[in-house]
């Protein structure tokens, strides 16, 4: 896409005169730019407008950007004002190495300053934006680099929270089954019900090949390592990623890491302080095919609960930190759009709604969903729970509410103890987590 326009409606005629219904395979658009940061700002305008023509067409924004940008991408979001905000008073306060605040009052010809310090009226973004792009490239990609990093910061701070809003977004999935259907509530008036569905996801893993990283490699030639983790024995390309900016002015740098059908990422410090040790081209040639040749029989598989039905009636009982928005489609052809659940808050709703029955939970499912610090309930009676925690940086499963005096037929099972800061802690080996969960529940 060299020029998509600046009108969004005919954006989107060009962008469906290439997706026909019944086609073998779905296009893939790239929005081309160069290396001055500064045409991030027409990028900008195109997903907010696409986005925005998309709530109004279809009630959902995803259908305007055909998924073509992710939240960062929008300069005009909550996330990219509050962060210009940051930037501001991280200039007047002297913390940016790209430039000073008399220096950029004197390029730009905004003016910060009042008699009582930084000027409460500071310009809105499209004015910074559009002054940046009359600075200098180096200068300009400087100063990006910083927006860029406090908008980043915000995106992952929000994700990570579960508050990240992205609007209705459509779960993809080579077979979707539905496995359980709850009745949650029923409406007096007028019949309408609602229901927490169990949904079984099945999808092939996206292969990467060879040749695709080996190019990669060649793009950052001299910044990227051929890496393999001495522990789990994977393999990725360590390449250079978007760095962050905190609010205190700290960058914190970050590197991707490019797996076989994943992507992940890592910062400067934790990436000094793990098993990730750089090998031989030749030997991550041997390790990535063997290990792509493995990933291409194998399939990934996820359990989801989604509250679906009429949901305002009951809107209130639902996780206020997950309002996250699904819509599947099952392999049978039935759409259905709802809320998602996290595993650790199942029962939970059964119970505030007054459901007597409860969901049967797996233990391959609960471990899955053990990321992000939430506990889940394993045994009601006994009050035991599990949870993912990090000790002596390893990944562990750790059991709460335990009765100390059961502790033998705990590690009979295979359980361990370890005495941590005075206070006895157990937990569950992780090649044996599944069998021992299924014990405890």
């Amino acid at each position: 896409m060299l020029e998509p326009g600046w009108r969004a409606d005919r954006a989107i005629q060009g962008l469906g005169r290439t997706n026909r219904t019944y086609q073998a395979s779905a296009p893939i658009f790239r929005p081309v730019t160069t290396d001055c940061r500064g045409e991030r700002r027409f990028i900008s305008t195109i997903a907010r407008r696409l986005d925005a023509l998309g709530a109004l067409t279809r009630g959902q924004r995803q259908t305007g950007g055909q998924n073509l940008f992710n939240p960062a991408d929008n300069l005009e979001s909550s996330y990219a004002r509050d962060a210009l905000v940051r930037w501001f008073h991280l200039l007047y306060g002297g913390k940016l190495a790209s430039c000073t605040l008399g220096d950029f009052e004197y390029r730009t010809g905004l003016k910060l300053l009042t008699a009582a310090g930084l000027s409460e009226d500071l310009p809105p973004i499209q004015r910074w934006l559009n002054r940046i792009l009359a600075l200098p490239i180096a200068l300009q990609n400087a100063i990006f680099d910083e927006f860029m990093g406090l908008v980043e910061a915000r995106v992952e701070a929000a994700r990570k929270a579960g508050t990240l809003d992205i609007g209705v977004e459509t779960i993809r999935a080579d077979h979707m089954v539905i496995a359980g259907d709850l009745l949650l509530r029923t409406d007096e008036r007028t019949g309408a019900t609602s229901h927490l569905l169990t949904v079984d996801a099945q999808w092939k893993k996206d292969i990467r090949s060879l040749d695709d990283v080996f190019a990669v490699a060649e793009r950052h030639s001299g910044r990227s390592r051929f890496v393999q983790n001495v522990r789990s024995k994977n393999v990725a390309l360590l390449i250079p990623a978007q760095s962050l900016l905190l609010d205190d002015a700290r960058v914190v740098r970050q590197f991707a890491l490019l797996r076989v059908s994943s992507t992940g990422f890592i910062t400067a410090e934790a990436l000094e302080e793990s098993h990730w040790l750089t090998v031989s081209r030749a030997r991550f040639a041997r390790l990535w095919d063997a290990a792509a040749t493995k990933a291409a029989h194998e399939f990934s598989t996820e359990r989801l609960y989604i509250v679906s039905g009429q949901l305002l009636p009951i809107w209130n009982k639902l996780d206020k930190n997950a309002l996250e928005v699904r819509r599947i489609t099952t392999d049978d052809g039935v759409s259905i759009l709802g809320r998602v659940v996290h595993v650790s808050r199942v029962n939970d709703l059964c119970a505030k709604l007054g459901v007597s029955e409860r969901v049967t939970l797996d233990p391959k499912t609960i471990l899955q969903s053990l990321s992000g610090g939430k506990a889940i309930l394993l045994n009601v009676d006994q009050s035991l729970s599990i949870k993912q925690s990090l000790v002596n940086r390893q990944v562990r499963f750790e059991l709460f509410g335990f009765d100390p005096r059961r502790l033998a037929w705990y590690k009979s099972l295979g359980c361990f103890t370890e005495i941590i800061q005075s206070r006895t802690r157990l937990f569950v080996p992780v090649d044996r987590a599944e069998a021992i969960t299924m014990t405890l529940m």
